[in-house]
């Protein structure tokens, strides 16, 4: 009997030997799970593919980033109310977090950035930080990175030549705020539509045209019943991926490491790519048989205006609204 012990007790210690054998038992792989309202293709959504490429990379196969694009989780309000919960544990969007903290709607600031390395800049430095000051403790959520859609662009179907051919101007604007009172200070009749709807309102000339990043002018073919484009880039786009602080928090400094460095190299990687579609676009436009206009200062210095106008609603409701336009206006020159 005392022989049977002996060798039951032998047993049980060289499992636990082998068990605490370095490299005999690997970490428990961590799932993290990241929606987005982008549908494959979209700069947003293979920024997430690219941060969950980069975390297994660097952590070497510990994380699982599981990619959710397309609103297959809910809609912006639905998936962001879901991560601040710690239901998932991370998403993508773009201004929706200003109901949260109003000055994230300063992302998309019209008429801010003279170009994407002049946004770039700011976003890598001062100006997001501003931006972002308090909006961990309100919301829950903390900002990893941002990076851009690209710039809205205006698409009609007759040419804008001067600040007086918007007057008036039937012109499709995202039911926001911003976007509505912008249009208002360029004279534009901004009409209220769901995106979804813009080629049909199109064809049935309830609009004159509207406005998006070129990227979706593209996808969607707009050049081919509004061929003007017009590069006036009013606002850039911006979004940014958001991870749950308390989730956050939880990790190994180390692994906090790793997910900054996977965000920063997949922002990286979208504002390069953007600016190379960006030009892709162009030429893509062109050889359809669409015109593709640079506006000169009188056009530009208009719209410059008329975005200052705009910002009053950030002096509103933003208490360092100053101060980050001011901050954003720093890295306008900077080498």
């Amino acid at each position: 009997m005392m022989k049977k012990i002996l060798a039951l007790v032998l047993a049980v210690g060289m499992i636990l030997g082998l068990a605490a054998a370095p490299g005999m038992a690997a970490d428990k792989k961590v799932i993290i799970k990241i929606a987005g309202m982008k549908p494959e293709g979209e700069p947003e959504t293979i920024g997430m593919h690219k941060f969950g490429e980069y975390l297994a990379k660097l952590s070497n196969g510990k994380y699982e980033v599981q990619v959710f694009p397309n609103s297959q989780l809910g809609k912006e309000d639905a998936y962001i109310a879901s991560t601040r919960r710690g239901i998932i544990q991370m998403c993508a969007t773009g201004t929706q977090t200003s109901a949260l903290h109003p000055a994230m709607a300063m992302l998309e600031t019209p008429m801010l950035f003279d170009n994407l390395a002049h946004a770039r800049r700011a976003m890598e430095g001062k100006t997001f930080e501003l931006i972002n000051q308090g909006f961990t403790e309100k919301s829950g959520l903390r900002t990893l990175n941002a990076f851009p859609l690209g710039f809205r662009h205006f698409y009609t179907k007759k040419v804008l030549n001067q600040p007086g051919d918007l007057k008036g101007l039937r012109l499709r604007v995202p039911n926001i705020p911003l976007y509505t009172n912008f249009a208002k200070e360029c004279g534009i009749s901004g009409q209220p539509l769901p995106f979804a709807e813009v080629p049909s309102a199109l064809d049935q000339n309830v609009i004159d045209g509207g406005d998006s990043p070129l990227s979706d002018i593209v996808s969607l073919k707009m050049y081919e019943i509004t061929p003007h484009i017009t590069l006036s880039g009013h606002i850039l786009v911006i979004h940014s991926l958001y991870i749950n602080e308390k989730f956050y928090q939880s990790l190994p400094d180390q692994d906090k490491e790793w997910i900054n460095k996977a965000a920063k190299m997949a922002a990286d990687d979208i504002w390069q790519m953007v600016e190379e579609g960006d030009a892709k676009a162009v030429e893509t436009i062109k050889a359809a048989g669409g015109t593709v206009t640079t506006p000169d200062k009188a056009f530009h210095d208009y719209m410059v205006e008329a975005g200052k106008r705009s910002w009053k609603l950030f002096y509103d409701t933003v208490p360092n609204a100053k101060e980050i336009l001011e901050s954003a206006a720093a890295y306008r020159d900077a080498k």
